[in-house]
């Protein structure tokens, strides 16, 4: 299956080649920490930890409580989740969060 993104182009090509490149935890630390700013990681794993607890049915209230995120952000990343290109999905079965066959 060819995925057709929207925000595929010859930059954002070169990021993802550098991201993939990366091979361990330490080595995403010092890249991750060299190309965005704090606030910019910490708004990305924020969504992450947003979308594992919407995965185990959290409330938003519950999940505002436990990330800090605004409801407007989780009912994004819910949207994503349920709308998007599944790249959320993605992750979590690699991680094993979820199982292969869970939707």
């Amino acid at each position: 299956m060819v995925f057709n993104s929207k925000i595929k182009n010859e930059q954002t090509d070169g990021l993802f080649e550098a991201i993939l490149a990366l091979e361990d935890l330490e080595e995403c630390y010092r890249f991750f920490e060299d190309i965005c700013t704090i606030k910019e990681i910490q708004a990305i794993a924020q969504r992450l930890q947003v979308v594992k607890l919407l995965i185990k049915n959290k409330t938003y209230h519950e999940i505002e409580s436990e990330t800090g995120a605004s409801t407007a952000t989780i009912s994004r990343i819910n949207r994503s989740l349920n709308y998007g290109s599944d790249g959320y999905k993605l992750v979590l079965k690699r991680l094993n969060f979820i199982d292969e066959d869970e939707e």
